[in-house]
């Protein structure tokens, strides 16, 4: 392969990865190029946006439904039908796109599989790369794997879960990719190449080019994507809406813009999902640079209370009267190895979670492991029908019931836990892994991001632990001290931690984590 794969105006960087060759092809770099050209300027404007947002938060604004689409909130329109393969999403697993857990994932008894190139990969470049090589193997049915350690093979079976593709996010660049000397957006990168290579091979197979789409904050953000997906449909001659989408409510000013992110997506989404672990460091992140916003550990913040269970029925009730599926959160929780009374009472949670989600309205839920498939789908198997779309809240919350703040003690425990979570995956992430096992439950970014985004709130605000400390920092330097020490043997863990203490000490908030680890990666 040459040093650089160079297609008239865009450049690739190599990679040794098998299959490389045809993932990057002239065509398909083509179309990541025309999507830079004619969407990258908007797509800056956009995250502009946010900051000029943000200084109006800081400045004591909170979130409120807009005046100007009052209009579309009262309007009785509704969305396209969902495909036949999308009606029922009782249970969807999410995970990285390496081959053995791609495949096990798709084998795995959910509904649904979304293969994630967001908070569950870190975004190496062969790694993405190989993700992107796995899926186009999956629709050509060459998908398997051979473990190098055990010998086992692995290979898709027959009736696998529905795919569904979660690109990264708007805020982040690809790098190893440039057209004209600037990088592209590593949203634009996945889905162009997913897309080109996989659309008309999966509606072969009787399925089709679907999508989960994170960490939007406006109804123009979600317009940039209905052109985005106009736009691939045209040059891939499909029929407008043949691509599907479920965007993840997972940033507070999304959540008071549903019915509008639902309206400009119409010809092509298919759902609103929860995206709790990311609703809680959004709303820290957006609405809690005030002593008077400060959050209890995060234990503490639990679907059934305050703005997290607000925002769950608003979904619940927004998505049916728009004839879309409501997917509800993850249940992050892995199999307790080992200690049967710890893993029955770590189930025993993941049951109650979803039996919760089912009474509430939802018609489907996330898990981040296959022996949770099981127990969601139980839960769920109480729905009469494929889903839930008849379905209405009893009680539809209101604004200040969407900005209620959780209670609950702030401990040094919850400090600790923080510390721990925040440093070992950064580290992780920083050695190329996005999902990593830690104390019981799959972490990602997203749980990484809630960790550092509370103890910046903390420090900075001066935050009052339960035995009547102020959290400042000398204590948070003591308690980090401590915990890294415990970690020295871990790769990466020196360079991890000086990294998340820059960022929790630091005088401005730092957006995503994965902003400046990025630069670090290799």
């Amino acid at each position: 392969m040459n040093d650089v794969l160079e297609r008239s105006r865009i450049v690739a960087e190599p990679s040794g990865v098998p299959g490389a060759r045809e993932a990057l092809s002239d065509d398909a770099l083509e179309f990541v190029a025309d999507l830079h050209e004619r969407f990258d300027t908007r797509r800056q404007a956009l995250l502009d946006a946010r900051m000029d947002r943000q200084a109006r938060f800081n400045a004591g604004e909170l979130p409120d439904f807009r005046e100007d689409t009052s209009d579309i909130r009262d309007g009785g329109w509704k969305v396209a039908a969902a495909p036949a393969d999308l009606q029922d999403r009782r249970v969807e697993i999410t995970g990285p796109t390496n081959a053995k857990m791609l495949i096990n994932a798709l084998n795995s008894g959910a509904k649904v599989f979304m293969a994630d190139f967001e908070d569950a990969t870190s975004p190496m470049w062969d790694e993405l790369v190989q993700g992107q090589v796995n899926l186009r193997d999956h629709w050509l049915r060459r998908l398997d794997y051979t473990d190098p350690d055990s010998g086992k093979h692995y290979a898709v079976k027959e009736h696998p879960a529905v795919l569904m593709v979660r690109p990264r996010g708007l805020h982040l660049s690809e790098d190893h990719v440039t057209v004209d000397g600037e990088p592209v957006a590593g949203a634009f990168f996945d889905f162009a190449l997913y897309v080109w290579h996989n659309a008309r091979r999966a509606l072969s197979a009787g399925s089709g080019p679907y999508f989960y789409i994170p960490k939007l904050e406006s109804m123009e953000e979600a317009k940039l994507w209905s052109d985005v997906f106009a736009l691939a449909e045209n040059r891939l001659r499909l029929e407008r809406g043949t691509i599907k989408c479920t965007v993840l409510i997972e940033t507070i000013p999304a959540a008071f813009e549903m019915d509008e992110i639902l309206y400009v997506l119409k010809e092509n989404i298919v759902g609103l999902n929860c995206g709790r672990w990311d609703y809680i460091f959004s709303t820290i992140k957006r609405l809690g640079r005030s002593h008077e916003r400060l959050t209890p550990d995060r234990s503490a913040m639990t679907m059934d209370k305050a703005f997290l269970a607000a925002y769950s029925l608003r979904l619940i009730a927004t998505c049916h009267r728009r004839g879309a599926h409501a997917m509800g959160g993850m249940a992050a929780f892995i199999p307790v190895k080992g200690d049967e009374q710890a893993n029955a009472a770590a189930l025993e949670k993941v049951r109650q979670d979803k039996l919760r989600e089912v009474r509430n309205g939802h018609d489907g839920t996330w898990v981040a492991h296959p022996a949770l498939v099981p127990v969601a789908m139980e839960a769920f198997e109480a729905m009469d029908g494929p889903n839930q779309l008849s379905k209405m809240p009893q009680h539809v919350p209101a604004r200040d019931e969407m900005l209620e703040l959780h209670t609950g003690p702030r401990t040094e425990a919850g400090a600790r836990e923080n510390i721990r979570v925040g440093v070992q995956y950064l580290a992780a992430w920083l050695g190329g892994r996005g999902a990593v096992p830690l104390y019981s439950l799959m972490e990602d970014a997203a749980t990484a991001e809630i960790s550092r985004a509370q103890l910046w709130q903390w420090l900075h605000f001066d935050a009052e632990l339960d035995d009547g400390r102020t959290f400042g920092l000398d204590l948070f330097d003591q308690l980090f001290d401590e915990e890294v020490g415990l970690l020295q043997d871990i790769p990466d863990i020196d360079e991890a931690a000086d990294l998340f203490r820059d960022m929790v000490v630091s005088d401005n908030f730092v957006e995503f984590l994965t902003l400046p680890a990025y630069e670090r990666l290799g």
